[in-house]
């Protein structure tokens, strides 16, 4: 009987220090809208114009349902298996350990790496034009490697300090994007009436095959949703 209650005792504690090192509900709609802005919104919107053409918005609009469905079950999955194991668990419990989810997870492992590459190294590139240093081949990779470095400390430091800077840079972001869609606005001289008369012809570009690859591409820029994947907050 004693033994019971020490082991219901236990798991009272790590349940309490579950939540306790957990994301708040804020700090992990932050981390996916900050994923999402940063590597989605910067990245893919030029590659997802140049595919779709005038059927930009269309293609943000269908890949932001399809998305929807993809949370969906994420949402689901996490309610009935609380885990940080994300993606991997997800397979675990849906193959077992098989073959299939070593495969797939080590596909997902490679395919966040290369993603964070890209993403660090365009954030390099980017801050050099702000100082007009011009083409650095050593200057670009070494921007690249710290981002990573600072983006690893602030992992290991804990959720609590990654939920406070997801809510810092999901502001940040927000932020500029406004002020920058508002100054790029008043600067086309863009009003209704123009918008509204452009000429039907301008769709007669875009093929189908361009569409499905501009909405494919739009689907990478709402990742954020499967970087909260068992990340249950409080």
């Amino acid at each position: 009987m004693l033994k019971r209650r020490r082991q219901g005792a236990t798991v009272i504690d790590d349940h309490q220090q579950y939540r306790k090192n957990s994301l708040t509900l804020a700090g992990a709609v932050a981390m996916g809208a900050g994923v999402m802005i940063g590597a989605g919104i910067f990245a893919l919107t030029g590659q997802v114009a140049e595919l779709a053409g005038a059927l930009f918005l269309l293609a943000f609009v269908v890949a932001a349902v399809i998305s929807g469905f993809a949370a969906y079950t994420y949402i689901k999955m996490s309610n009935a298996y609380p885990s940080a194991g994300g993606i991997a668990m997800v397979l675990s419990k849906a193959y077992g350990r098989s073959t299939i989810t070593d495969g797939c997870s080590l596909l997902m492992a490679f395919s966040m790496i290369i993603s964070e590459s890209l993403v660090a190294r365009t954030f390099g590139t980017y801050t050099l034009q702000l100082f007009n240093v011009g083409a650095n081949r050593l200057l670009v990779p070494a921007l690249a490697v710290g981002l990573i470095v600072a983006a690893f400390l602030i992992n290991i430091a804990g959720n609590r300090v990654i939920g406070g800077v997801s809510k810092v840079a999901a502001v940040l972001k927000i932020g500029g994007i406004a002020i920058f869609a508002i100054a790029a606005l008043w600067a086309s001289g863009l009003n209704s009436h123009e918008a509204t008369t452009a000429p039907a012809a301008a769709t007669t570009g875009v093929t189908a095959s361009g569409f499905l690859a501009g909405v494919a591409l739009a689907i990478l820029a709402y990742k954020g949703l499967r970087h909260r994947t068992g990340r249950k907050p409080r």
